[in-house]
């Protein structure tokens, strides 16, 4: 298509990812009785915070005409095409992988895995349960340690939760961390701005001569070490055990295919990242970092834990388990703000491991050792003798790189770590000896691979050879062929109820359209191969994406600087209190300590703020669920010399706009603090609203949410934040960036966190446009209005504004009920699921009530769809109230059905098996069956098991 098409034809993308039709909002809006959309927003957002202009985006839109699909994917073909592919051997935990294609269509591409939320309903997320746990499997068995958590961020927040764990757990009592002098750079720097806000000290030296001197309460390493050496770690892991330190190992998973593991060295926790199992580089992310802990450990372990329980029939089921949900019930004192993983990730590399088994596996990493052995070869031949004698994947020269040096280098198109008097190589699973011989001729040598291959040598040390096996369980034996693993991967996607199969109308998680257009670029590989310490000349295309996303970012919401580098929504929330400490410490006023928090808020807050050296007080929230501004009038004041900042959601969490929403920023900042805005609502503001204007300092920006990101099952997320200029000089620095100059430091691995997603939310504004986006954030309003004006009969709304009406979301209050007939709300969520749906939240922000968004992705049908199966759901609590049956006899109680009571002879249930099965208004030709029935959650925490159980226990089993 032309640039020189109709309008209609250019916004025709908004009309799709729109659900309703004119048509239907015209229906909908006579049902909540508002006479336009316009009246409607009018009475639903506060007069004094509407944004006086229509968003304008500008460039590389022409005249704010949105792209047309075509267009967009030739504009980004073209963005795509300014990133030269060099290859990049410079390492330093990133490397080239091959993503099997069957992995890549079937779980990458595919929407029925990355359109699914995180597992908090089990029973209806079966499938990426299972490949979660066989990820915690693999993780164990490589690093021999008992417990795995279900992946992590990066690599260096996998690190900095590590050092968090070990403050908690070590008998030692310091506030000293030993690092690693060879860890990742990046890694260095994440540690030591994680631990400046607590009072942590980092020790940093070689932990083979340095650690002794030194009382710590964690010793932190790297195995193999950045520059490339295997060493033998088990003196430094007996010296901090000594001092009642934990042990902590930084290990590549591939190359604990061939060497002893961390577990067997006696290291008390294992960290990483899973990057090179598949998952392309991608400018630094997505990708799934991991966390193993000896059994001790588990109870403290952050993240994520998929065990294994039983079902209502006793039948093994999986689900979350242990700490899921800390930060909502220890607050401010919880031991990590991290509320979820890397799941789409984490099922990416757990395939990858599937898919080559063991074997495979040791085979990828002995080929990429013995070219490694063949290139440290030939540099000795060439004069140039490699630092140490033990390698795995990368060997250091000694040399300081030139001019010539770094022409060759870039006339061979390839990537090198170099630095002030070294030059690193790492190798890769895709080095070719073609590479080898191109990396010879950098260093000036014309070699063949094979006249050389016959003298060279292992790098690996005979006595730290691994001797013990791995991935015993037969899930690792059975996929060989691309048929069987096909078969494995619709199998687990079948067990599952993702957004292609119908809407998940969860409150604060805002579960729209992630369009094929705005999926079909991530895997280019003009996105997806860069490193993400490549040269910046090389990412031209990257920079120009970014720097336009930040500035449209800007522009929706009101500040004047983005920073993309958060990878998660609580790292945002985390960088953004940062910038508020560093500028108040700027000011000479380093006391500002204290942080309000409503006491409504997401835990995520308070955890966040405790991470940041804040001290958390809570506010009150009135009957209407808004702020207290009394309150928060008498905190301020009363803290007025140590106020940092409030950390408020808008709207709020209880789905309303408050009212006073800038006397509670002028309130603050006549204290001395700063604002601190959720953007986990932020779909029911773009276009209509600016927090950067009516008061508010800095957002974190979830991508996940408002701007179309995919949530993969529980991750990734994209957390950027937004500031106010005079924030701008504390955004998140980055050792490739600034040289570790700023004065805030990295909150991710990556400089620019999840950069190839970055492009899902690029193109989704591209082709809404800013008229596109205002109307989007309308329509979720209105939906959201449709469905509370529906269900207020059936189940009462919680909260309203003074004019009756929603934001984006409503909480339906269920609680009378429990006391009327005993039935809860998780009777309802799981009643829900026999009617082929997801639950609402569950009792959040209040316990025991629903919250709903159902986004402006959804269809006026599938809106009504959701209605008619709740006022069905509230017709058999009536049969319940009415004595028909009590609550445990009822189909709410033994909800999910599954085929087993479809197939069960005996049948001893007073109501009827196509009741139970089929209820009033399923559809019975394309019903979702759960594979299993409700979880037992309390079996699961008591008998804890989170890895597959070896290969010895089924054939004791077979016996």
């Amino acid at each position: 298509m032309t640039a020189h098409q109709p309008t209609d034809l250019a916004a025709d993308f908004a009309r799709r990812h729109i659900g309703p039709s004119a048509a239907d909002t015209a229906k909908m809006l006579e049902t909540v009785g508002a006479k336009s959309l316009e009246a409607l927003i009018a009475e639903t957002l506060p007069t004094s915070i509407r944004q006086k202009a229509p968003l304008k985006l500008g460039a590389p839109l022409k005249d704010e005409r949105p792209m047309t699909e075509e267009e967009t994917l030739e504009h980004l073909a073209s963005l795509a095409a300014q990133n030269e592919i060099f290859t990049s051997l410079i390492g330093q935990g990133y490397s080239g992988t091959l993503m099997p294609t069957v992995i890549q269509r079937n779980i990458l591409e595919n929407p029925a895995w990355y359109t699914a939320y995180t597992p908090y309903q089990p029973e209806i997320s079966q499938g990426r349960l299972e490949a979660l746990f066989n990820f915690q499997t693999m993780i164990c068995d490589l690093t021999a340690l008992d417990v795995a958590n279900a992946s992590l961020l990066d690599e260096a927040t996998a690190a900095a939760e590590a050092m968090a764990l070990a403050h908690r757990a070590a008998s030692a009592r310091s506030n000293r961390f030993f690092v690693d002098s060879e860890v990742h750079p990046q890694t260095l720097a994440v540690l030591k701005q994680r631990a400046a806000p607590l009072g942590w000290e980092i020790v940093c030296g070689d932990p083979l001569s340095d650690l002794d001197g030194n009382e710590v309460f964690g010793a932190l390493m790297q195995y193999p070490a950045s520059h490339g050496a295997v060493r033998d770690l088990r003196p430094a892991i007996a010296a901090a055990k000594a001092k009642g330190a934990l042990a902590i190992l930084c290990a590549d998973p591939l190359a604990l295919t061939l060497i002893t593991p961390p577990g067997e060295l006696g290291a008390d926790i294992a960290v990483g990242s899973t990057q090179r199992f598949g998952v392309p580089m991608g400018y630094g992310g997505p990708h799934a970092a991991y966390m193993a802990v000896r059994d001790a450990l588990k109870r403290a372990m952050p993240g994520r834990l998929v065990g294994l329980s039983i079902d209502s029939r006793g039948a093994p089921a999986y689900r979350l388990a242990l700490q899921t949900r800390e930060q909502h019930i220890r607050r401010e004192k919880a031991t990590s703000n991290i509320c979820t993983a890397q799941v789409l990730l984490a099922v990416i590399a757990s395939m990858y491991a599937v898919y080559h088994g063991p074997e495979g596996l040791a085979a990828i990493a002995r080929r990429i050792h013995r070219h490694t052995g063949v290139l440290a070869a030939g540099l000795r031949q060439l004069g140039f003798t490699p630092e140490g004698e033990t390698f795995f994947d990368t060997v250091t020269i000694k040399l300081r790189a030139d001019d010539a040096f770094r022409a060759r280098a870039e006339a061979e198109r390839i990537n090198l770590r170099i630095e002030a008097e070294t030059v690193s190589i790492a190798l890769d699973e895709i080095t070719t000896p073609q590479i080898v011989e191109k990396v010879w001729r950098i260093f000036g040598g014309a070699l063949a691979y094979d006249g050389v291959a016959a003298h060279a040598r292992t790098g690996l040390p005979l006595d730290l050879t691994r001797g013990s096996a791995y991935l015993s369980h037969p899930v690792f034996h059975a996929h060989r062929s691309e048929t069987e693993l096909l078969r494995y991967m619709r199998k687990l996607a079948d067990r599952d109820l993702a957004l292609d199969r119908a809407m998940i109308p969860l409150g604060s998680c805002t579960m729209k359209l992630n369009a094929t257009t705005e999926m079909i670029p991530v895997t280019w590989p003009g996105f997806a191969a860069l490193h993400p310490f490549a040269p910046a000349e090389q990412a031209g295309g990257y920079r120009t994406m970014m720097t336009t996303l930040e500035r449209w970012l800007a522009q929706a919401t009101g500040y004047d600087a983005v920073s993309l580098q958060p990878n998660s929504g609580a790292q945002g929330e985390y960088a953004g209190l940062l910038a508020i400490r560093a500028y108040h410490a700027s000011r000479g006023e380093p006391q500002r300590k204290i942080c309000l928090i409503p006491a409504s808020a997401h835990g995520t807050n308070p955890a966040s703020a405790s991470m940041a050296g804040m001290e958390v007080v809570v506010v009150g929230c009135d009957a209407g669920g808004n702020v207290d501004v009394d309150d928060l009038r008498v905190k301020a004041a009363g803290h007025a010399a140590r106020l940092a900042a409030v950390m408020i959601t808008y709207p709020s969490t209880h789905g309303v706009f408050e009212e006073h929403i800038r006397e509670i920023c002028d309130i603050v900042h006549g204290h001395g603090g700063q604002v601190y805005l959720d953007g986990a609502n932020l779909n029911a503001q773009v276009g209509l609203a600016r927090p950067g204007e009516y008061g508010a300092d800095v957002s974190h920006l979830n991508l996940h949410k408002t701007f179309a990101i995919p949530h993969g099952g529980g991750g990734p997320g994209v957390g950027p934040i937004g500031v106010k200029a005079h924030l701008a000089p504390f955004l998140p620095g980055h050792p490739v960036l600034d040289d570790g100059t700023s004065p805030v430091g990295p909150v991710a691995a990556a400089p620019f966190g999840s950069a190839s997603i970055l492009v899902i939310s690029y193109a989704y504004i591209l082709m809404m446009g800013g008229e596109g986006l205002a109307r989007a954030t309308a329509m979720a309003i209105l939906n959201a209005n449709y469905i509370a004006r529906r269900l207020d009969p059936y189940f009462p709304v919680l909260y309203r504004n003074h004019r009756g009406r929603v934001a984006h979301e409503c909480i339906v209050d269920p609680r009378p009920l429990k006391t009327s007939c005993g039935v809860t709300v998780d009777d309802i969520a799981k009643r829900l699921i026999d009617y082929g749906f997801h639950a609402p939240t569950m009792s959040f922000p209040v316990p025991g009530t629903l919250m709903i968004e159902p986004t402006e992705s959804e269809s006026k049908a599938e809106l009504d769809r959701f209605c008619e199966a709740m006022i069905a759901i509230r017709r058999e609590i009536a049969e319940v109230e009415a004595g028909r049956f009590k609550i445990e006899n009822s189909p709410l109680r033994h909800a999910p059905h599954t085929v087993h009571d479809i197939a069960e002879d005996a049948w001893n249930r007073p109501y009827s098996r196509s009741e139970g099965c089929f209820p009033a208004g399923s559809q019975r030709q394309d019903k979702y069956w759960s594979p299993v029935g409700r979880v037992d959650n309390v079996y699961g925490d008591r008998n804890l098991v989170c890895s597959c159980p070896p290969v010895e226990d089924y054939a004791e089993a077979a016996e």
